[in-house]
């Protein structure tokens, strides 16, 4: 089991290099990112968008690749559409999101003649690594794109997180639906998701190697302490692999907790595609989107 980032890129590094196609790969940090991927063996990159704008941004920042291929777009929508085009022809296996607005990114990937095959739902998984607060990676979904999940979405998402899983070698993840409670309560819809989630994971919808427990108090995921106190009997207590969010405002919370109060990396790809796509946010660091990249990197190459 992969247990820590620093695990994440040696791993990457040490793969097969995948071909990254870089959609309105145009600002520093995307460009950045890439490059340092590219050094470190992890990729072959293929950066779409304005090219009189990738040259100069490389430049000012002293940017250099190795072998980088470089593709013009007139503006964002055709970056987006160039970039899924290399992916969907096989000529790139996975996608990133550059300097470009997310609904634009997203258009051009859900675009029924044009745009990649997509299975069921899109949702956005992140990946933090709290440098020894939680003694392993934490999967956590979705603080991104699903705003209200309904039941059927929640074991959508749950399914989605597994290929993350897979790709950080988790043989038996174990996955705690979160709530703010532990007993069922009809007045919180949440408690009554997570137990029925928890019944489909009984019943091997996500896997005869998934666990599902719910509902349960993040407290108890991550601390067998509390859950000793409590009276909490599950393995999943204090040895959570992935946290299901009831919404996208309690993801939003705890993804911008971890890492800007607890100074957690991160790494974020979006799942429920034929290929992992990164998608992080415009204001992310080099060093998060580098992250992001070597967790697209090992799941593109399970597809291989």
């Amino acid at each position: 089991m992969i247990v820590s980032f620093e695990q994440m890129l040696e791993k990457a590094k040490h793969g097969e290099p995948m071909v990254l196609a870089g959609a309105a790969a145009q600002d520093a940090d995307t460009i950045k990112a890439m490059a340092a991927a590219e050094k470190a063996g992890m990729i072959r990159p293929v950066l779409v968008g304005d090219l009189s704008v990738i040259r100069r941004v490389m430049q000012e920042e002293n940017i250099t690749f190795c072998n980088a291929r470089l593709v013009q777009a007139a503006d964002m929508a055709e970056a987006c559409d160039k970039a899924v085009e290399l992916v969907r022809r096989g000529e790139a296996d996975f996608l990133m999101k550059g300097l470009v607005d997310t609904n634009i990114f997203l258009k051009a990937i859900l675009n029924k003649e044009t745009g990649l095959p997509v299975h069921g739902l899109l949702s956005h998984v992140m990946t933090f690594d709290t440098m020894g607060a939680y003694h392993k990676l934490m999967i956590t979904s979705d603080g991104g794109m699903v705003l209200y999940p309904t039941l059927d979405q929640k074991i959508d998402i749950i399914k989605n997180c597994l290929p993350v899983a897979k790709a950080l070698e988790i043989e038996e993840p174990k996955v705690a639906v979160l709530c703010a409670k532990e007993k069922v309560n009809p007045k919180m819809p949440a408690t009554v998701d997570a137990a029925e989630l928890k019944k489909l994971g009984e019943a091997g919808e996500f896997g005869a190697n998934v666990l599902v427990e719910g509902p349960i108090a993040m407290d108890l995921a991550v601390s067998a302490h509390c859950a000793e106190v409590k009276g909490y009997r599950s393995p999943v207590a204090g040895e959570a692999d992935i946290f299901i969010v009831p919404n996208i405002e309690a993801g939003n919370i705890m993804g911008k907790t971890l890492g800007d109060i607890l100074g957690a990396k991160a790494a974020g790809v979006i799942v429920g595609t034929d290929t992992p796509i990164v998608m992080c946010s415009r204001a992310d660091t080099d060093e998060t989107k580098l992250c992001s990249i070597a967790l697209g990197c090992l799941m593109a190459g399970l597809k291989k």
